[in-house]
């Protein structure tokens, strides 16, 4: 990313950070920290000059008036979004956190055997900081992306899942965050650690959820380690207010021999943005990243993928579908890079893009980068609008015209949804996502 010379919303940001530290953290956060905020001092916020982000411009982001948001008491609002939310009839440990704040009285958290926890962070980080610092911090690379530069300097707490060398926790984890945000700028940065050891197994189901309607920007880090053949799933469910404002990065390094899979579900927020970071840092291992973005009106849904083959004998697949309305605007940017010593690396990125609007638009850019001469790699895009061939050929077996668009746009969607492997989140998910593309009167050609 290159360095942005404009300071004017920059500087009121660097002047808040004198109130971030807190005598309850440990020592060496504090260093962190301020590494966070000069490397964010030094960024600034990305331009459509910057390679990476030309097609996604945060100038709205910029020109808000970014003030943390503040821990308030928790009342029937957030309780009523919390009960019409997905997931929360799903069984499991439930950590809920209202504007970035744990909420005790919301969530629902027991002992996990075998020594696992589910907590959050800032409480962990109180009793038991020397495992965290082994982690927090390593996988979200800060030197050129500077919205986790700034999550580093202010988040305020976040969930802290550890799983020691195997055990596997049977029911998913959810963390939900819900934001209550009243005046428009303030700013929400969930911290979220993820510790898989050897041999563990678990599945986080991520989620962010809104009560109001203003124009406040959540900003959030979620680090993932998984350790020597680890399974492990992760699912994130982005459905903020149409008028927010979603910025995520998943960072993340893996083990020999480990199965991960990451899913982002984008479906809310006027404009998100999705960064996913991964290493193969071990032989043999698995990665699948797997994402669906919904967009109407004139969202802007914005995926950007590195998935870094650091090891030889390791795949990676990356499936993303859009399926875009109205003037909304879907953006992915895959770069697969293959390291000298990776050599028989199996990779390869998909992406897909379904216009339901003449106005509507997507812009992809798959790339390889490859220093090993023994790959597999491939990547392809596409994008565009129903094919009458296919409408035809269900038509000719008796199919309505639009129960034969329904059809191919529910088999589209659910490319993606069926490789969510919990078959109660993957369930949930298709009914979401459902209930949103029949509410969508273009989905009948209208």
């Amino acid at each position: 990313m290159t360095k942005n010379h404009s300071n004017a919303a920059v500087e009121p940001i660097v002047k808040q950070f004198g109130g971030t530290e807190s005598a309850s953290q440990p020592k060496w956060l504090a260093p962190l920290r301020k590494a966070g905020i000069a490397q964010f001092s030094e960024l600034g916020f990305p331009t459509l000059r910057d390679e990476d982000w030309r097609f996604t411009n945060v100038a709205p982001i910029e020109k808000l008036t970014l003030t943390p948001a503040k821990e308030i008491a928790v009342n029937g609002a957030e309780s009523k979004v919390l009960s019409e939310a997905a997931f929360t009839k799903l069984p499991g440990n439930r950590l809920v956190f209202v504007n970035g704040f744990f909420s005790a009285k919301l969530s629902n958290v027991k002992p996990v055997s075998g020594g696992g926890r589910i907590e959050n962070l800032s409480a962990a980080l109180a009793k038991d900081s020397a495992l965290i610092e082994r982690h927090l911090g390593k996988y979200a690379h800060t030197k050129d992306n500077s919205f986790a530069a700034l999550n580093q300097a202010f988040f305020s707490d976040g969930a802290f899942i550890f799983v020691p060398q195997g055990v596997e926790v049977a029911e998913p984890i959810q963390l939900i965050y819900i934001s209550s945000a009243k005046q428009n700028g303030e700013t929400i940065q969930p911290r979220n650690l993820i510790i898989a050891e050897a041999n563990s197994k678990l599945t986080v189901v991520e989620s962010y959820i809104s009560t109001g309607s203003v124009a406040y920007f959540t900003n959030a880090v979620t680090e993932i380690f998984a350790g020597e053949n680890a399974r492990l799933e992760h699912v994130k469910l982005q459905d903020e207010a149409a008028t927010a404002f979603h910025i995520a990065t998943i960072a993340g390094e893996f083990g020999r021999a480990s199965n991960v899979t990451v899913h982002s579900f984008a479906l809310g927020a006027k404009l998100s943005r999705t960064n996913i970071r991964t290493k193969l840092a071990g032989e043999g291992l698995e990665c699948i990243l797997n994402g669906l973005y919904l967009t109407k009106d004139e969202q802007l849904a914005d995926h950007h993928m590195i998935v870094e083959h650091a090891q030889p004998h390791c795949a990676s697949h990356e499936y993303f579908n859009g399926i875009l309305d109205d003037k909304s605007k879907g953006v992915f940017h895959g770069r697969i890079y293959v390291h000298p010593i990776a050599q028989k690396t199996d990779a390869k990125q998909t992406n897909k893009n379904l216009l339901l609007s003449d106005d509507a638009t997507a812009d992809t850019k798959p790339q390889l980068e490859i220093y090993a001469d023994d790959v597999k790699c491939t990547h392809g895009a596409t994008i565009g609008q129903l094919n009458d061939e296919s409408i035809f050929y269900l038509r000719a077996r008796g199919i309505g015209t639009d129960m034969a668009r329904q059809m191919l746009i529910h088999a589209f969607a659910g490319e993606i949804i069926e490789r969510v492997k919990w078959l109660p989140v993957r369930e949930e998910l298709d009914k979401i996502v459902w209930d949103r593309l029949e509410a969508n009167l273009h989905l009948l050609g209208k």
